[in-house]
């Protein structure tokens, strides 16, 4: 090859190295975790089982093994919890699947065939599956020894039996692999209701056997004391929580948070309060266990009338006069409100009743007041949206919530939107700058007092929606 050419080569293969890098080395972006999302958006979106150890409403109040665990979970990642519950499992793995939510939050075993399409968390609990099984009639007047020879003993005795078990659970395919186990067929009907669906119906005589984790079973037996649980049908085996394939970064801060909370004396209180505090496990007998007597307290069906007049949802009027007075008709405060509404007296006055009214007529008081207060944000055309203002109002007085709003307008936010936008500039209120505002007309406010009010009110309601009809 002649230096010419050579040269000419080395020209043209320059301009191509040049020509490759004008716009600078390529660099690959990141695309954002799931956990990068959960804490952009502030918000960590569960779904979980609503039952008498999972999550559930007494006395007004969400209660939960499973939901006291997420919502120290979601304190610690410094976020909102927002929860679903869906008793059928296949569901929760569609919502986790479509990025609905961002965990699956139940006993969920873990299994090698689980393992491919989920990511497991560290184990929060170890139990072993039992046969649910139902105490001869006459149990109680038989010896003990002539009741267990009555049940079956060992799991040889578990062929030719019909079983039913949850759809889509690891059960059927314990039994499934028992039945090759023992040389003999087992009879397994899967249906959709709920393990303690299925254990009650075992207790009525409805069904004959079932199957469930021991935890879960301990439980249900202090308020079935017909059933029994003595037969295991599997080894010990790890209960997690799931999140999707994939989302490994969630599943290690999970993880992390997990191992270290495990070991401290709160995990210890939780997990005794729902599987080994006898008391706890006959919250599901009480009228107000509502997951099964859809009752949140003694005034619902008062409740329930009076809130047609305002068009409100009579779970978020609930939510309120549990935020009030605890559902309290004695209940008094320092500054003078009484009653399940906690009415000031000048407040009720107009209203027309005192604390020697009724609960009915207090009741009606509060949502006439309610209703008047509503009339106050017509401009505010977004009904779900008027009720934080009216809620705020009803704790802190509308003149706070509109020089709050004349501020919000004031700095470039929108004086008709709640969260992030007025409820900020509440807040404000307790700062110089902003009270001594010459367009404040009511000075100083301690607004964290309102502002949490309104997001527990709300949050309480979504609890209760989620498991109130």
């Amino acid at each position: 090859m002649s230096t010419k050419v050579k040269f000419l080569f080395f020209v043209i293969s320059l301009l191509l190295f040049q020509c490759k890098n004008i716009n600078g080395p390529t660099t690959k972006i990141k695309q954002p975790s799931r956990l990068d999302l959960i804490k952009e958006s502030g918000v960590l979106k569960v779904v979980t089982d609503y039952n008498s150890t999972s999550y559930f409403i007494y006395k007004g109040q969400p209660m939960g093994y499973q939901y006291e665990l997420l919502q120290n979970l979601a304190d610690h990642m410094g976020v909102k919890l927002e929860v679903s519950a869906n008793n059928n499992l296949k569901e929760k793995f569609d919502l986790l699947n479509d990025q609905q939510v961002d965990l699956i939050a139940v006993n969920l075993t873990v299994t090698k065939e689980r393992r491919n399409t989920l990511e497991f968390t560290v184990p929060h609990t170890q139990t072993r599956q039992v046969l649910i099984q139902r105490k001869p009639e006459s149990w109680k007047q038989l010896s003990e020894q002539s009741v267990t020879d009555e049940l079956l003993a060992n799991q040889l005795e578990l062929a030719r039996k019909k079983i039913h078990v949850q759809q889509n659970s690891v059960y059927a395919k314990r039994l499934r692999n028992l039945s090759d186990e023992i040389g003999d067929s087992i009879s397994i009907v899967e249906t959709e209701e709920g393990v303690e669906e299925l254990i009650q119906q075992v207790a009525e005589g409805k069904i004959d056997y079932t199957v469930c984790d021991e935890n879960v079973a301990m439980v249900n037996q202090t308020y079935y004391d017909n059933i029994d649980i003595s037969l295991p049908v599997s080894f010990p085996q790890n209960l997690a929580w799931a999140v999707k394939k994939g989302d490994d970064e969630l599943k290690d801060a999970i993880d992390v948070w997990l191992t270290n909370f495990k070991n401290t004396r709160k995990y210890a209180v939780i997990y005794n309060k729902y599987f080994k505090n006898k008391r706890t496990a006959t919250l599901v007998e009480s009228d107000y266990f509502a997951n099964s007597s859809g009752t949140i307290s003694p005034y619902d069906d008062i409740i329930k009338t009076y809130s047609t007049d305002i068009d409100w949802d009579w779970r978020l009027v609930a939510s309120m006069v549990y935020q009030e007075s605890r559902f309290n008709p004695n209940a008094k405060s320092w500054a003078g409100a009484f009653g399940l509404m906690q009415l000031m007296p000048v407040t009720a006055n107009r209203f027309g009743v005192d604390s020697a009214s009724p609960v009915q007529m207090q009741i009606r008081a509060g949502v006439m007041f309610i209703q008047w207060l509503d009339r106050l944000y017509e401009d505010i055309t977004d009904p779900a949206e008027r009720q934080k203002f009216v809620l705020a109002s009803y704790n802190v007085g509308p003149g706070h919530v509109m020089d709050a709003m004349k501020l919000a307008e004031k700095y470039g936010k929108n004086p008709n939107v709640w969260t992030n936008n007025v409820d900020d500039f509440l807040l404000k209120k307790s700062i110089p700058k902003y009270y001594n505002d010459t367009i404040v007309k009511y000075g100083y406010c301690r607004g964290s007092e309102t502002y949490n009010y309104v997001i527990e009110v709300v949050e309480r309601f979504e609890h209760y929606k989620n498991l109130v009809n």
